[in-house]
């Protein structure tokens, strides 16, 4: 498969950060990355690395301070942010490390909302987040809000969301960071049992290499560099 079908594609990516009086923080240089469609690649770093900044590159959320980002095979550089904007809403999913949810909703609601936001009705919305929650072994859980749920469960409900409008690429943060260790392998389970059953490509940022290597590869992102990690999976 060409790199032109790469789900994500980031090259030569600089990210500077003005510190005042003409100084500034290098975060990281001249990254060049691929992730391909059907592809689970684990982004390894301490904290403080740079996982979340480049993270906000490839998921449109900054723009790099040089290089190149693209997704889906287009080049969003030239993009108004209007169709930036809407390609952010169909092509990428989120899962942060703290989950979101609107408290004021239940489980089913907060998966139908960016479903209802993208145009589809409101019965395709609630048939789509019942299936993806039932995925999730939420099947009993839907009418509960937030506050009803478990750490896991609320996690769960949030990859739900992430998925709802079928992006071709989950971007996630440390997404069982807030977790403790059994429930973060339950959740985390879960998320790549569904991103394999679904065809995406992700990118998932992890300090935590027993995770990373339930991946398929793994890039590592040290002093501003990303290395190619190796290949995780037997």
């Amino acid at each position: 498969m060409s790199e032109a079908a790469a789900a994500l594609r980031l090259w030569g990516v600089t990210r500077l950060y003005a510190e005042g009086e003409g100084t500034t923080l290098e975060v990281f240089r001249d990254v060049s990355l691929t992730v391909m469609p059907g592809e689970l690649v684990a982004l390894v770093g301490p904290s403080g690395a740079g996982k979340s900044s480049l993270l906000h590159m490839a998921g449109l959320l900054e723009a790099p301070s040089a290089g190149a980002v693209s997704v889906c095979g287009r080049d969003v550089a030239a993009m108004p942010d209007r169709e930036r904007t809407r390609l952010r809403r169909d092509a990428i999913g989120f899962v942060y490390q703290a989950h979101h949810l609107l408290p004021e909703f239940d489980a089913l609601e907060n998966v139908m909302l960016p479903q209802l936001i993208a145009g589809r009705s409101r019965k395709e919305a609630a048939a789509e987040a019942r299936r993806l929650l039932e995925c999730l072994g939420l099947g009993a859980r839907l009418e509960h809000r937030p506050s009803q749920l478990s750490g896991g469960e609320q996690q769960r409900v949030a990859v739900a969301r992430a998925l709802a409008n079928h992006p071709r690429l989950l971007l996630a943060d440390e997404p069982t960071g807030n977790l403790d260790p059994r429930t973060a392998a339950g959740v985390f389970d879960a998320l790549v049992q569904l991103v394999r059953a679904e065809g995406l490509a992700a990118l998932i940022a992890t300090h935590n290499y027993e995770l990373a290597h339930k991946m398929d590869r793994a890039l590592v992102l040290h002093e501003g560099r990303v290395v190619e990690g190796g290949t995780l999976r037997p």
